[in-house]
């Protein structure tokens, strides 16, 4: 019969082990589903016929937790849950969250900033001779010398900051799969240095000599031109066919990197998603309202990985890398098959996605042997001469889970590129996404208008989603639909400037957009924009970036973003007149505020409340009939 791992001594017990053979540490409430790193790694070693345990949100504050189930017989793995703790603790502006999804009740601070390095010293400190393998997002995307945003420094390689003996990148199964089988082979874990995806640390005289050598902390910490350097040659050998060794020193160490594991085959994918997950919550959070997290993901489908779209600020790249893989389609049947059968399902698949839901293949063939291309996008600024869209095997899978009995809705949440969309001459998928798996609105990300900001993003020109907004709505008129587009928008991304902003506000009041949330840029580690954020140079042209650091100039910006908010009013002046555009402070057609900002705080006072109701989630509106409802 399935069941959770052991969470405690006593489940321990009740399985008949006397000792584990890992501890798996994260900084998430247990929830054992597909969608949670720690549940798919916890399961691929147990199928493999290893005794794991799952220590979830230890009080860091006292070692009972970390010694409740002994010493472990081959190590313990150590992750600090789904997303870095930084971001899961502090917002764009520094503040703290007052909640954390991945927490029962979405508590906040259950878990220690920077998760990793804190458990993995605890556990060093207690068990000075057991291997400690870190993993998950936090470790992978801080295995170099990298920027932290809330220190505003250059801190080393988490491996060393965690005193840890190895680091996994990527997503992991097969690294933990060769470590564990090499560990309980007897190998010292000090020996196991040639493990695909993995970062290991040596004496500088014992440096390997293949590979590539980056500037060193020391350097990278001195000069932002090295901190560049070395950002773009981590960045570009982030490939599993071309890809080299990358080395890195620090002090009287050398932090190696080897090539990255390649990903997952259809089979070994197939396999993974097959494993019997419980697909929720532990019930121990019952009592506390349960794990927000799942909400979201608990009737949802990952059907691929990888991500070919490089958007500069997104750490899939990095992380997952941009080559493709998908599960076969018998799988995923099978899993939609399975959701049927589960209590609290309502008819309704929340998502067949991924990193990007309509990525079913690899950009182009050419990658297939050679790998993707260094220093180029698939996409960006305009769609590469070999770039092969195709939708038809992604349509033919939606087609049959929505077929299946008991499912009535078959939705596509997790975001889809819309310029990879437009070059499909096959516009089927296109009418059978508007037809059927939008649920009331589509969300999609131009991210900015003014063709500089989004080259520095790595986003194609705003151009495209003009033409992909313009078919979608035709589309939705043709089924007599009323649905809508959502976009998403970013604010202070490097090369942003505040006439750049002004641009965009020209832009949404021109497509009568009125967007509720804007996402200030986040710099998150191991991105191209974070790198450009901190050195104010492009890693790839070493060229002069503009960023807003200063918090009232990042205010600005964003309220130009929302320039119909009364609220902003003060800002937007302010933000005009530092910018000399005077033409857009009135009553004319094209102005974005009022001459007064009393005399427009003063109408927003009578008017917000209508406001609120003709815009639908501050997004573009339109009838049955596909034309426009034009607002005032």
């Amino acid at each position: 019969m399935n069941s959770f791992l052991p969470v405690n001594k006593k489940d321990m017990y009740q399985r008949g082990w006397e000792q584990p053979d890992f501890i798996y540490i994260s900084g998430d409430a247990y929830v054992d589903h597909p969608s949670f790193g720690a549940s798919i790694i916890t399961r691929v070693l147990d199928a493999k016929g290893y005794k794991v345990v799952v220590l979830s949100q230890p009080d860091w504050k006292d070692t009972s937790d970390f010694t409740q189930f002994g010493k472990p017989r081959l190590g313990f793995l150590i992750s600090s849950g789904n997303i870095d703790s930084m971001v899961a603790h502090y917002t764009a502006a520094k503040k703290p969250r007052s909640n954390d999804a991945y927490t029962a009740g979405g508590v906040a601070g259950k878990r220690p900033d920077r998760a990793v390095i804190v458990y993995s010293k605890i556990v060093k400190e207690l068990y000075p001779d057991v291997p400690v393998i870190i993993g998950g997002l936090e470790a992978s995307l801080r295995r170099f010398a990298h920027y932290d945003y809330w220190d505003n420094s250059v801190r080393p390689s988490i491996l060393l900051d965690s005193n840890a003996d190895l680091l996994i990148f990527g997503m992991g199964e097969n690294q933990c799969i060769q470590i564990a089988d090499r560990l309980n082979n007897g190998e010292d874990v000090s020996t196991i240095h040639d493990v695909l995806g993995t970062v290991y640390s040596v004496d500088s005289k014992d440096t390997p000599y293949v590979g590539v050598e980056c500037p060193s902390y020391e350097n990278v910490c001195s000069s932002k031109k090295e901190y560049a350097k070395a950002s773009r040659i981590q960045q570009d050998e982030q490939d599993h066919i071309r890809g080299r060794v990358i080395k890195q020193k620090h002090g009287k160490k050398m932090v190696v990197q080897n090539q990255p594991m390649p990903p997952l085959t259809t089979e070994e994918l197939d396999w993974v998603y097959s494993l019997p997950y419980m697909r929720t919550y532990h019930p121990m959070y019952e009592a506390l309202g349960g794990v927000p997290g799942i909400q979201e993901v608990e009737f949802s489908i990952t059907h691929n990985r990888g991500c070919f779209g490089g958007c500069n600020f997104c750490s899939i790249a990095f992380h997952q890398g941009r080559y493709i893989t998908t599960r076969s389609k018998e799988s995923i049947i099978n899993e939609a098959k399975l959701l049927t059968t589960l209590s609290g399902f309502k008819g309704y698949i929340h998502d067949i996605g991924g990193p990007t839901a309509n990525f079913r293949r690899p950009s182009c063939d050419l990658q297939i042997e050679h790998g993707l291309c260094k220093g180029k996008k698939c996409l960006a600024p305009t769609p590469c001469k070999n770039l092969i869209s195709t939708h038809m095997e992604y349509l033919d899978i939606l087609r049959e889970v929505r077929s299946l009995p008991k499912v009535k809705k078959v939705f596509i949440r997790s975001g889809i590129r819309y310029d990879y969309l437009l070059e499909d001459k096959n516009d089927s998928f296109f009418r059978e996404l508007v037809e059927h798996h939008v649920s009331g609105q589509l969300k999609v990300a131009p991210e900015h208008c003014s063709a500089a900001v989004l080259d520095k993003m790595g986003k194609p020109h705003i151009e495209a989603y003009v033409e992909f907004s313009k078919r979608y709505f035709r589309y939705t008129g043709e089924v007599n639909k009323e649905q809508y587009l959502v976009p998403y928008l970013m604010s202070s991304h490097p090369g942003s400037t505040l006439d750049d902003a002004i641009e965009l506000a020209l832009f949404l009041k021109k497509h009568h957009i009125r967007p509720e949330q804007v996402q200030d840029f986040y710099p998150t580690p191991g991105t191209i924009s974070t790198t450009m954020f901190y050195t104010g140079l492009d890693p790839y042209t070493m060229q002069e970036v503009y960023c807003a650091k200063d918090s009232h100039d990042k205010a600005l910006q964003r309220a130009l973003l929302q320039y119909y908010n009364p609220k902003n009013a003060s800002l937007v002046e302010e933000a005009l007149k530092k910018a000399g555009r005077y033409d857009l402070i009135g009553t004319g057609e094209d102005c974005l505020i009022r001459t007064s900002p009393r005399q427009q705080n003063h109408t927003g006072r009578n008017n917000i409340k209508k406001s609120k109701s003709r815009y639908n989630a501050g997004n573009n509106r339109y009838s049955k009939n596909g034309k426009s409802k034009k607002k005032r």
